[in-house]
Formats: C-alpha cells, structure tokens, sequence
C-alpha cells in the first residue's frame, strides 16, 4: 500500500512540476517588479528571488533571464539598466551610485560583482563616514562576464569581449577583446 501511494504521489508531483515552475516564476516575478520603479516586461524569466535596495531604479529589458539571489542596489540619481536579453547568474551584484549599463545579450557568471562606487577617504574622518568617488560602468552588447568578476567604477567593455572567471577590471576592455587576471589584462592568443 505505501508503495502504491508512493508512485501515487511521485506521479502527480512529476504531472504539476512545471506548473508549480511556472507559478514560482510568476511569484518572483510580481515580488520583483513590486520594488522597481518601472515595469518588468512579461517576457523576463526570474528563476528565484531578487534582493532590491535602495531607489529600484532598476530598468530590465525584454527576455531578460534572472538566476536566484540577486542582490541590485540603486541610490541617489542612478539606474541599472539591464538591455534585451541579458542573463545575470546565482549571486550577481549590482550595485550603483552613478550608473550601471549592461548591454544587449550580455551574460554575467555567478557571483559577480559591478560596483560603480569607492570609498573615499578624509583626514580626520572614518573612511564610512568620508563618502564615495563613483563613476559609472557601462558594458557593451553580446559581453560574456565569467564567474566571480569585479568590474570597478569607470570602465567600458566593449561589444563582444569576454571576461576571464575571478577577474579583477579596472581599465576599459576594448570591444572584442578578451582579458583575464588581477587586474584583468588582454590574454595573448
């Protein structure tokens, strides 16, 4: 008997699995466009939650693909804007005070990070209490960013290049070009 209703269960779980998919898709999706100032087009897929602070002057584009544990974060005057097609991984962090762009067609691995802000330092101050140099980030189309990068405050990447996993870019990456290191330098083919 507990046999039976095993496969019973297995069964209807298997049946419902895409339902239950799609009803938890659709959850993450009201949650997130909740907390945005602008609306999430019906074609963005979020496979799991999204963490937003600060203004939610985030704009995402159309057929945006969205991992879990997102961490986006927007203040004072900035956006993030997320073009058609974008893929942000598990565990990718935006965070911006002056501007982040991200191409159309740009995937970006799992936990990394594009912050346009520093901390910066005054004589007599704590360095929490000293404020921030920002400077935007903008990222060109069809960019591939690998898994764990941080991308600083200022820098270009142009159209097509590639990132190197665990890079560290502090200077403007040339469209097509692909870099790798700390800090990310052109690989030598």
């Amino acid at each position: 008997m507990k046999g039976i209703l095993s496969a019973i269960l297995s069964a209807l779980l298997r049946a419902t699995h895409g339902m239950r998919r799609g009803g938890r898709r659709l959850w993450h999706h009201a949650r997130l466009a909740s907390q945005l100032r602008y609306p999430v087009p019906a074609s963005v897929v979020i496979e799991g939650r999204a963490f937003v602070y600060g203004t939610g002057a985030i704009r995402i584009g159309e057929r945006a693909l969205l991992y879990p544990h997102l961490y986006l974060e927007t203040q004072q005057q900035a956006e993030i804007v997320l073009s058609d097609d974008v893929v942000l991984s598990t565990g990718v962090h935006i965070a911006a005070r002056a501007g982040i762009r991200v191409g159309r067609g740009t995937m970006i691995g799992e936990y990394t990070s594009l912050r346009d802000a520093n901390h910066a330092r005054e004589e007599g101050r704590p360095v929490r209490d000293s404020g921030y140099v920002t400077q935007p980030i903008v990222i060109g189309e069809d960019v591939w960013i690998g898994r764990g990068v941080i991308v600083l405050g200022g820098v270009t990447i142009g159209d097509r290049a590639t990132i190197g996993a665990n890079a560290v870019v502090t200077r403007d990456v040339p469209a097509g070009a692909v870099v790798a290191g700390v800090p990310a330098r052109p690989l030598r083919g």
